[in-house]
């Protein structure tokens, strides 16, 4: 129990009387709080963030041109199939593959058997109907005179009967009074049926004679009809001669042998195939999402798979989806005057757009966040770290082309991946390259 006591007393002495207690062993108590306030202050300091050292370079925008990167591959700018469009035998010497032509160059020519007395046959049958279209309107004259006269003969017919008519009234009426004999008036009477007999009669004739013009006209219709049949015949003759020889459209290679001597060409059969390579083409196919980019008239360059570079300019955009890929064909025109570039060779094609504002960064600047986005870490206006998402245009041996910082800014490119959002940096610049 006493022990108990003293050591109860003890511990109330040195917790509740320490300041006391010290004095009567003679410390200061000031030196004892010394050392828990520097605990404290340390633990203060702590607690506070620490600046972190960094290098970043000051980047200005620069505006590039954007280019859209496709492949495709080389065609020629015109090929056709020559085929024949009538029967025959090869009577020329072929021509072999690789030879270049002009246009308009024989390139097959068939035998042509019977055609050209098929030919002298129609120009006699055209000449036999152009002899017979003056005579038929030689007819016409005549026709037209005989109906004039037909025409006459009816007027003169009618006043003959008026006249009658008159004659016969006086006579009756003359009769009436006595002063006429019933012979008389008979007598005129008949003078007036045989002028309207002469009346039928003319009107008769008439139209004999019409009907006579009317023949004739129908006559030198069916001349003029002969004449249009023979011409024809003699237009149809010519152009299957014409058809024995085939001659090149353009001016081109020829790809294939043309036809062999002796060989029997039906219709449609193979001639020869001709390729003009000068322009050349470049084809691909660029995806909706770039297809507005693409206009015509901009300038494109391409590296082929053998190594050489060319360049062309757009020609064609294709305004039509293809309903598989969902790509749209651009066509570019490239000159090949040597005709060194041949068809279906592979191509790295870019075409120019319109420019855009970018940097140009090192790639080891950049980085991705928490979410993944690929960024960069900047320096921002209060010298903390921030990062900023960024879009890759162009990769290049110098560094890459990035879209979607402020036209300046402060770029860490070595100790990004040690610093967050908010974190005090003291950076040190250098230049870009080194």
């Amino acid at each position: 129990m006493l022990a108990a006591i003293l050591v109860g007393a003890a511990i109330y002495a040195f917790v509740m009387e320490r300041d006391s207690l010290l004095a009567f062993l003679g410390a200061d108590p000031a030196e004892e709080a010394a050392p828990e306030e520097a605990a404290a202050t340390q633990s203060g300091e702590a607690d506070a963030p620490e600046t972190v050292g960094v290098v970043a370079i000051r980047s200005s925008a620069r505006e590039i041109d954007s280019a859209v990167i496709l492949r495709g591959q080389t065609e020629a700018d015109r090929q056709v199939e020559l085929r024949a469009e009538t029967t025959g035998q090869i009577v020329s010497p072929p021509l072999r593959k690789g030879a270049f032509v002009e246009e308009g160059e024989e390139l097959c020519r068939l035998d042509p058997g019977t055609r050209q007395a098929s030919l002298a046959e129609a120009e006699a049958r055209l000449a036999e109907a152009k002899s017979r279209l003056p005579e038929a309107e030689a007819r016409v004259p005549e026709a037209e005179a005989r109906v004039e006269e037909a025409r006459a003969r009816l007027i003169e017919s009618r006043a003959r009967l008026r006249e009658a008519e008159i004659n016969a009234n006086a006579a009756s009426r003359l009769s009436r009074d006595g002063f006429a004999s019933d012979t008389r008036v008979a007598q005129t009477e008949a003078e007036v049926e045989g002028a309207r007999a002469g009346i039928t009669s003319a009107e008769a004739t008439l139209r004999a004679a019409e009907s006579g013009l009317e023949t004739v006209a129908a006559g030198i219709e069916a001349a003029r009809a002969g004449v249009q049949s023979a011409e024809a015949a003699v237009a149809s003759a010519e152009r299957e001669i014409a058809r024995l020889v085939i001659r090149a459209p353009f001016a081109g290679l020829l790809e294939s042998d043309t036809a062999e001597l002796g060989s029997l060409l039906q219709p449609g059969g193979l001639c020869a195939t001709v390729i003009q390579l000068d322009p050349v083409m470049l084809v691909g196919f660029i995806p909706e999402t770039e297809v507005s980019r693409a206009e015509v008239g901009a300038k494109a360059t391409a590296q082929l798979a053998s190594g050489e570079s060319v360049a062309g300019e757009v020609i064609f955009v294709s305004r039509s989806a293809d309903p598989t890929t969902r790509t749209f064909r651009v066509e570019i025109a490239v000159p090949n005057p040597e005709l060194s570039l041949r068809d279906g060779q592979t191509a790295e094609i870019e075409i120019s757009a319109a420019g855009k504002l970018a940097h140009l960064l090192p790639q080891s600047a950049l980085t991705l966040n928490d979410a993944g986005v690929l960024g960069v870490r900047v320096v921002d206006d209060k010298s903390a770290a921030k990062f900023m998402p960024v879009e890759l245009l162009r990769d290049t041996p110098t560094g890459v082309f990035v879209t979607g910082l402020p036209e300046t800014a402060e770029v860490i490119v070595i100790g990004q991946e040690f610093v967050t959002d908010g974190v005090p940096v003291a950076p040190s610049f250098r230049e870009i390259g080194q």
